[in-house]
């Protein structure tokens, strides 16, 4: 276990300057309990100056090169890799996750960073070259340019506080938009580090990155709804969405949103495979990921089959202290979230689900006791029925939830009857009935054979329906944070 060092605390940065605001969000330590830090509260009038920072540094950052700004990238990427070990400690205090994962946090967040500046010389150095070809416009020609969108408002989740702000910021200012991060209130305190990191390389003008954490109640509304916000790249639930949707104005939404993911496994399917991706999928980050495997639909003819290897691969996934290098999960994010997955579990019991393993909240040896009501078991859920709740809803808990289906047509009816369309699984050895499935399945990304993964942002992902609007990923992010100029000539 590594030694807390004294309580810390940060402060917000709004053009180019640290600011104490008179008001702090504590932020609890998930790995020992008590609290780890604090960071200043934003309030409406440092929101409203952020805002005009931003706004009026736009013309700046437009005259910008794509030299200059991959150079910052690639310098903020070094800066998060000199401070690994600092980062990761605090993503374990702040977000409950193990070591292992914080770390790998850490080093995908300094990827994106180096990403997106490839990303970025890439985009701007093809441009694109279009030629009349319609009567009246022979001869025409034209050069379309990318250009910064504006200003770009950042809204970032708890659950990968580091490696999902990178994602967002990252292809920001690479496509040369001025920033507003506003972060997760739980989670602030690796996005301050990452402020600390833009601030101090060279060459970034004052107000171009504004760092805003604080409570959405008191100045959400603030930046979401000022029209000198250009775009507004938000991860986070379908409800805050649809609110941060309403309020907005004339900008470009990039919202990646809530998901309840199904795997759909057919009775020819590697089960032993299967089993090992459902399990991971359900369990990792104690299930507090959109793109973690919320239900499985199995052909009812392997459904006993596929239970037990769910419930031997789950009996390996082992809480404890998060610094040791062998824990496999940490507690939830909060007291109330456990109490959400606890009434999810209990509607399906009642409703008549087999609770094969877990279902309730229970802290590991060593625990203080101040988060021992936040330790929700690893849960698996055989038989469960279609009018469960957790069939339809976005649970961020580590449950796996396995119910049947009779055929193709019945598996996809199940898996599009929620508002929630992320991320599908389907696994079979028949290529064309997986190729019909990922095709027919209501999702923005569908794995062959696998648990969903977002990775490192290679390929565009997000949702439809209530699960988000537009795709994320680096060049795709980047595409939305710029607009096209044609230039006839």
């Amino acid at each position: 276990m590594a030694t807390r060092t004294a309580q810390r605390t940060e402060r917000i940065y709004v053009d180019g300057e640290w600011l104490e605001t008179g008001e702090t969000i504590s932020v609890s330590d998930l790995a020992d309990g008590g609290t780890f830090a604090k960071v200043a509260a934003a309030g409406p009038a440092n929101a409203r100056n952020a805002l005009a920072a931003a706004h009026e540094i736009k013309p700046t950052m437009r005259q910008t090169t794509v030299v200059e700004r991959a150079e910052w990238c690639e310098t903020i990427a070094e800066g998060l890799r000199e401070r690994e070990e600092e980062l990761a400690e605090i993503i374990v205090r702040e977000a409950g996750k193990p070591i292992s994962s914080a770390r790998g946090e850490v080093c995908s967040a300094a990827e994106r960073f180096d990403r997106a500046a490839e990303e970025a010389r890439n985009i701007v150095s093809k441009g694109e070259f279009r030629e009349g070809s319609t009567e009246g416009h022979e001869g025409w020609q034209a050069i379309v340019k990318h250009e910064p969108i504006g200003s770009v408002l950042c809204i970032t989740p708890y659950n990968y506080p580091l490696a999902t702000t990178a994602l967002q910021v990252a292809p920001a200012l690479a496509a040369g938009n001025s920033v507003l991060l506003k972060p997760a209130s739980k989670t602030p305190i690796s996005a301050a580090i990452l402020a600390e990191v833009i601030a101090d390389v060279d060459g970034i003008p004052d107000g171009a990155f504004n760092f805003v954490p604080g409570e959405a109640s008191v100045i959400g509304d603030i930046l979401t709804g000022d029209d000198r916000i250009n775009a507004i790249a938000m991860t986070g639930s379908s409800g805050a969405g649809k609110h941060v949707a309403n309020e907005s104005g004339m900008v470009n939404l990039h919202m990646e949103l809530g998901g309840n993911a199904p795997a759909i496994v057919f009775d020819d399917a590697d089960l032993e495979e299967v089993a090992g991706a459902c399990t991971s999928g359900s369990l990792k980050y104690a299930g507090q990921r959109c793109s973690a495997v919320s239900r499985v639909l199995v052909e009812e003819s392997v459904h006993d089959d596929l239970v037990e290897r769910i419930d031997y691969n789950m009996s390996t996934w082992q809480a404890g202290d998060l610094f040791d290098e062998d824990t496999a999960f940490g507690p939830l994010i909060s007291e109330d979230q456990a109490e959400w997955v606890e009434e999810l579990v209990e509607d399906a019991v009642e409703k008549g689900a087999d609770l094969v393993r877990g279902g309730s909240r229970q802290a590991p040896d060593g625990v203080p006791d101040e988060l021992g009501s936040q330790f929700f078991e690893p849960t698996l859920l055989a038989n469960v029925p279609h009018d469960a709740r957790l069939i339809d809803e976005e649970q961020f808990g580590p449950i796996a939830v396995v119910t049947t289906f009779e055929d193709r047509e019945e598996a996809l009816e199940i898996a599009n009857g929620s508002d929630l369309a992320l991320d599908a699984a389907v696994f079979t050895t028949d290529y064309n009935r997986a190729m019909d499935v990922a095709e027919r399945v209501d999702a923005g990304g569908v794995r062959i054979n696998g648990a969903p993964s977002h990775g490192l942002g290679d390929i565009p992902f997000g949702g439809n329906k209530d699960s988000g609007i537009g795709r994320e990923g680096l060049d795709a992010s980047i595409h939305e944070m710029m607009r096209k100029k044609s230039i006839v000539l």
